[in-house]
C-alpha cells in the first residue's frame, strides 16, 4: 500500500470539501434576485461571482474526484490570491489566514498530483 498515494487523496478531499462550503454560498448568492458581490478586479460582479463560483464550487467538486487535477487548482489558487493579493491585502494576518491556508493547500495538490485514486489515473 502507497500511503503516499493515500495522504494525496486526503489532501485533495480535504481541501476540496472545505471550499465547497464557500462556493456553495456563492452559487446561492449568483442566483439571488439581485446579486452583489465584490469587483476586485474590475471586470463587473456577476463575472467575477461567475468566476468565483467555478473557482470555489465546480473546480473543488473534479478535484475531489481527481480530474484534470493540476489544472483544475489553478482556478482555487487563482481566486485565493486575489484574496490575498487584493481583497484582503490591508486587513490583519488573522483574516488573510484563511485564503493563505487554501492558497497553500491548492498549491501543493497543484505540485504533487492528484495520485493513484483518481479519474487521472485511471
Amino acid at each position: 500500500m502507497n500511503t503516499s498515494d493515500i495522504g494525496k487523496l486526503v489532501l485533495r478531499v480535504f481541501f476540496s470539501l472545505l471550499m465547497l462550503t464557500h462556493g456553495w454560498g456563492k452559487l446561492n448568492r449568483l442566483f439571488a434576485d439581485e446579486v452583489e458581490f465584490g469587483d476586485p478586479l474590475g471586470i463587473g460582479s456577476v463575472p467575477t461571482l461567475i468566476l468565483a463560483v467555478f473557482a470555489e464550487f465546480i473546480a473543488p467538486i473534479l478535484i475531489i474526484v481527481g480530474f484534470k487535477t493540476r489544472w483544475i487548482s489553478l482556478l482555487p489558487i487563482a481566486t485565493m490570491t486575489v484574496a490575498v493579493l487584493i481583497v484582503h491585502a490591508s486587513d490583519p494576518f488573522k483574516r488573510q489566514e484563511l485564503p493563505l491556508l487554501y492558497l497553500t493547500g491548492f498549491v501543493a495538490i497543484a505540485l504533487i498530483g492528484p495520485g493513484k485514486y483518481s479519474i487521472d489515473k485511471r
